[in-house]
């Protein structure tokens, strides 16, 4: 039976954190009072007492974290009232929020705020920007297109921007910055999500975003312990596996999470991957279940008393093998503390709380971790105010500074493999066709780079092409190519949860390399920049944009013209030919 929750503590101004002065924490004056009021408690002893009137059901739910799309929908619709539920009857302890504009997803966290009895800590992967999450957000380069400019200025300035505009909507964390090293060109899901493959250089982008960041009231987390880059097969299918024993762990991919934990890193995200090295009895043990990972390595060796963070517990390596209730309690077990996106929430909670009573887990275990959640959420300052103000959105979120600065870093980061006709291009005006590439669900990609071509006085025909595709359309976009005189491919293939592989169409693969030996033709990545693994005949120019957001097809559009120097440099190896930082240097007009 669970007990009332009501906390009177005495407020003392002077205990407030810097954070909890964010303006993005201004209350909304016309929002109604939570049902129940906790005032701000002031250290220690407020959060002792908040933990000794907690039952461990509710206990248990403030480590628990449901996922919520962020589209508009009327507080009476059934999608609203299951996650309404889980807030006031499953007392959860926050939110991952997901797709969905500033308005919608403020209006929807200021009211599940209202109901929940506890402040709720909200989170969103933002790892590109809040455009990630925020339709209308600034939207930056992928992370690896950093790694191509390898300022750790861009790296802050990226963090602050994403933690100014994620505040503003009720935001306080970020599942972000990826510390993974892409070491292995196969890897279906990492790819251009992180900074790059080389330690060093990746640990100063790291600490540099997290300073940006949790400056500006953003908690960052570093992902995915102990190390997803050197893997082949996408965690959300099944578990992947890594060779690496510990020489090897510990000289590389631990470089950057010890870099996260030194620049104060919130919490820690784990990693749904198996190290037979270290569980040969299991090996296919994930780390995210692996007392070894996630208490020996990451809080004893390491050094981290932050918050250990679940990666999504429905995803395919965890589940289809240990299900929902197994999956929490050995999670927790192993050393985490939030249990992120469970299949069935209630079930995951009952599951808990009987671990809890038999003893399998202990009571203290539980009291510690939920002390982690609940002390986060009073350095956010949400026991004084857990709402924000819907009037400020349009003049906090998606500003024209805030998006030039996204174009900046986009322009510098193009990165030039093969020059093919890239200096004729740049030299005049001429006739374009622009080829497309894109999975169905992205419309959008290619819009601005064809915008962009077209206000720089070049005649450009265009053509769409899916992965679906089939020979009719092979056909129109070859005809369209036969009445131009200079051909543009751009390609957004990219890292995409549940689908296991990241790569060209053979058909447009073959498409790329035969037009490259017939008319000026240059390759712009918009995604992966490991193509050419695929077009060993191809003949043209390489640009690599990193991304598909619309800084990176106007940074397409500018190099190809002239408009902007080229001066961008791989942070990965490309192959023996292309080692890491190769990148042709082109100045500007």
């Amino acid at each position: 039976m669970r007990t009332h929750l009501t906390v009177s503590l005495v407020f003392i101004l002077a205990s407030c954190s810097a954070r909890a002065q964010m303006p993005s924490m201004v209350p909304d004056p016309a929002s109604p009072s939570p049902q129940v009021s906790v005032t701000v408690p002031t250290g220690k002893q407020a959060i002792d007492s908040i933990l000794d009137e907690l039952t461990v059901e509710q206990m248990v739910g403030q480590l628990v974290f449901p996922w919520l799309l962020g589209d508009y929908a009327s507080f009476d619709q059934p999608v609203f009232d299951r996650t309404s539920d889980l807030v006031e009857k499953s007392e959860v302890g926050g939110i991952l929020i997901s797709i969905g504009s500033p308005l919608d997803v403020a209006s929807k966290l200021n009211e599940l705020q209202r109901r929940s009895r506890l402040p709720l800590l909200v989170a969103a992967d933002l790892e590109w920007g809040s455009a990630m999450r925020l339709v209308g957000g600034t939207a930056f380069p992928y992370p690896m297109a950093l790694g191509a400019t390898d300022r750790e200025l861009d790296a802050y300035q990226m963090a602050r921007v994403t933690a100014l505009e994620a505040r503003a909507v009720g935001i306080h964390m970020t599942f972000s910055p990826v510390a993974d090293l892409n070491n292995n060109s196969a890897n279906p899901i990492i790819n251009t999500r992180s900074f790059g493959e080389d330690a060093e250089s990746v640990s100063r982008l790291i600490s540099a975003y997290i300073s940006g960041a949790e400056e500006n009231g953003l908690y960052t987390t570093a992902k995915h312990f102990p190390g997803h880059g050197d893997t082949g097969t996408d965690s959300h299918i099944d578990v992947p596996v890594a060779s690496a024993c510990w020489d090897r762990l510990d000289t590389l991919e631990l470089a950057p999470f010890r870099a996260a934990i030194e620049a104060g890193v919130t919490a820690v995200m784990t990693a749904h991957i198996a190290l037979p090295c270290f569980h040969p009895d299991d090996e296919q043990l994930p780390a995210t279940l692996s007392e070894t990972f996630m208490t020996d390595v990451l809080r004893d060796s390491l050094g981290f008393e932050g918050l250990v963070v679940t990666d999504a517990l429905i995803m395919g390596a965890i589940v289809n093998r240990y299900g929902t209730e197994e999956a929490v309690i050995r999670a927790f077990l192993a050393g985490s503390d939030l249990l992120l996106m469970p299949t069935n929430i209630p079930e995951a909670i009952e599951a808990m709380v009987n671990a809890v009573e038999s003893g399998r887990i202990g009571r203290e275990r539980l009291r510690e971790s939920t002390r982690r959640v609940l002390e986060l959420k009073f350095d956010a300052g949400l026991f004084e105010s857990r709402t924000v103000s819907l009037d400020r959105l349009p003049s906090a979120v998606g500003t024209q500074d805030f998006i030039a600065i996204a174009d900046d870093i986009a322009a510098r980061a193009i990165t030039l493999v093969e020059e093919g006709p890239i200096r004729e291009f740049r030299a005049d005006t001429g006739s374009w066709a622009l080829i497309t590439y894109a999975e169905e669900t992205n419309l959008n990609v290619g819009n601005v780079l064809l915008g962009e071509l077209r206000t720089a006085d070049n005649t450009v025909s265009s053509f769409r092409l899916y992965p679906s595709s089939g020979p009719m359309s092979y056909d129109s976009a070859r005809t369209i190519m036969s009445r131009n005189d200079r051909i543009l491919f751009a390609s957004s293939v990219r890292p995409i949860a549940w689908r296991g592989h990241i790569a060209l169409p053979d058909s447009l693969a073959r498409t790329i390399e035969i037009v490259s030996k017939v008319k000026p033709t240059v390759l712009a990545s918009l995604g992966s920049p490991y193509l050419l693994n695929q077009l060993a005949e191809f003949e043209g120019g390489f640009l690599l944009a990193w991304s598909a957001t619309p800084a990176s097809e106007k940074a397409v559009a500018a190099a190809v013209t002239g408009a902007i120097p080229i001066s961008g440099r791989s942070p990965i190896r490309l192959s023996d030919e292309y080692p890491r930082g190769h990148g042709i240097q082109i100045s500007g007009q």
